[in-house]
C-alpha cells in the first residue's frame, strides 16, 4: 500500500512537472498582413532559436483580418501594411479604453509586377492608375503591343490593396481587376499571363519583372531596390507595421524590442524587405 502511494506521488510530481513546463512557456500571436508572413516568420524562427521558451506563432489573412483580431482580442500583435483606419482605433476603444499602439518596424517598396515577355518596362504612377482603375485598357495606349490588359490585385481586407488603391488608384478599381488571396498567387498569375499586371510587395517579385517606376512624365523610371526606397526616389514605398491593444509587456516587449534592434533590422534584407533606418 504504501508503495503504491510512493508511486502515485512520484506520478503526480511528474505531471505537475510536466504541467508547469508547458504553462510556463512564452507564447505570443501575430496575425495580418500577407504581405509581412515572411519577415515575420523570419523574425520567429531565429528568436525561437535564441529563446527556447518562447513560442511564436504567424499567420496572414491580411492587414485588415490582423487588425479584427487585435480588436477581438484574438492576437497579440496585428501585423499592417497600412495604417490602422479611424473606426479600427474606435472599436479599440469602445472595447479596450486604449488608442493602441502602432510600431513601424520595416519599410516596404511596392512593385509593380509585369510579366517578362511584356514590351513595355516603364509607366508614371498616373498610368498605372489609370491601368487599374479600367480608364487604360490595352498596352498599345502606353507604348506597348496591341493586347487587352489583364488586371490582377489583392482582396479589400489586403493593406496593400488599401495602400495602392489611396496611393496610386486614388479611384475605384476596375470591375474587371481579379482579386487574388496572396501576392504570391499575384505573381503566379502575372508570370503566366503575358499581358497581365500585377502588385505587391518588392520581395515576392520572382519570374516576373520589375516595372521601373516614374513620379510624372518628366522624370526617370526607377526600380524598387534597396537604396531607393531608403531614399524615398522610388514612387511606391511604406512603412510595415505592427500594433498592439497597449503599451508590449514581459516576453512580447523583448520580442519587438529584438525585432527592432540591430540584429532584428539586419534579418529584414535578407527576405527581401528593408530595414527603418
Amino acid at each position: 500500500m504504501k508503495t503504491t502511494k510512493i508511486k502515485l506521488a512520484a506520478i503526480l510530481l511528474v505531471v505537475m512537472a510536466v504541467g508547469f513546463s508547458f504553462t510556463s512557456l512564452d507564447k505570443i500571436t501575430v496575425k495580418g498582413s500577407d504581405t509581412m508572413v515572411i519577415l515575420s516568420q523570419k523574425w520567429a524562427e531565429v528568436y525561437m532559436q535564441k529563446h527556447p521558451g518562447t513560442t511564436i506563432q504567424v499567420t496572414g489573412g491580411g492587414s485588415g483580418v490582423g487588425l479584427a483580431a487585435l480588436i477581438n482580442g484574438s492576437t497579440d500583435i496585428a501585423n499592417s501594411s497600412r495604417p490602422i483606419k479611424a473606426t479600427e482605433v474606435e472599436k479599440l476603444k469602445a472595447r479596450y479604453s486604449t488608442l493602441g499602439v502602432e510600431i513601424p518596424c520595416a519599410k516596404d517598396g511596392l512593385s509593380v509586377y509585369l510579366n517578362k515577355a511584356n514590351g513595355v518596362s516603364e509607366l508614371t504612377i498616373k498610368q498605372i492608375g489609370q491601368i487599374f482603375s479600367g480608364k487604360i485598357t490595352n498596352w498599345k495606349e502606353v507604348g506597348g503591343a496591341d493586347a487587352g490588359i489583364k488586371l490582377y490585385g489583392r482582396e479589400n481586407s489586403s493593406g496593400t490593396f488599401g495602400f495602392f488603391k489611396d496611393n496610386v488608384v486614388k479611384t475605384d478599381f476596375s470591375p474587371s481587376c481579379q482579386t487574388l488571396p496572396g501576392t504570391a498567387a499575384i505573381v503566379n498569375a502575372v508570370k503566366k499571363d503575358k499581358y497581365s499586371i500585377g502588385y505587391g510587395g518588392a520581395a515576392y517579385a520572382e519570374g516576373v519583372k520589375d516595372c521601373k517606376v516614374k513620379k510624372d512624365d518628366k522624370s526617370p523610371g526607377v526600380y524598387p531596390t534597396a537604396e531607393t526606397i531608403k531614399n524615398k526616389t522610388y514612387p511606391i514605398t511604406r512603412y510595415l507595421y505592427m500594433y498592439l491593444k497597449s503599451r508590449p509587456t514581459g516576453e512580447t516587449k523583448a520580442f519587438i524590442d529584438w525585432i527592432l534592434s540591430p540584429e532584428g533590422q539586419k534579418i529584414i534584407t535578407s527576405v527581401g524587405y528593408f530595414p527603418l533606418k
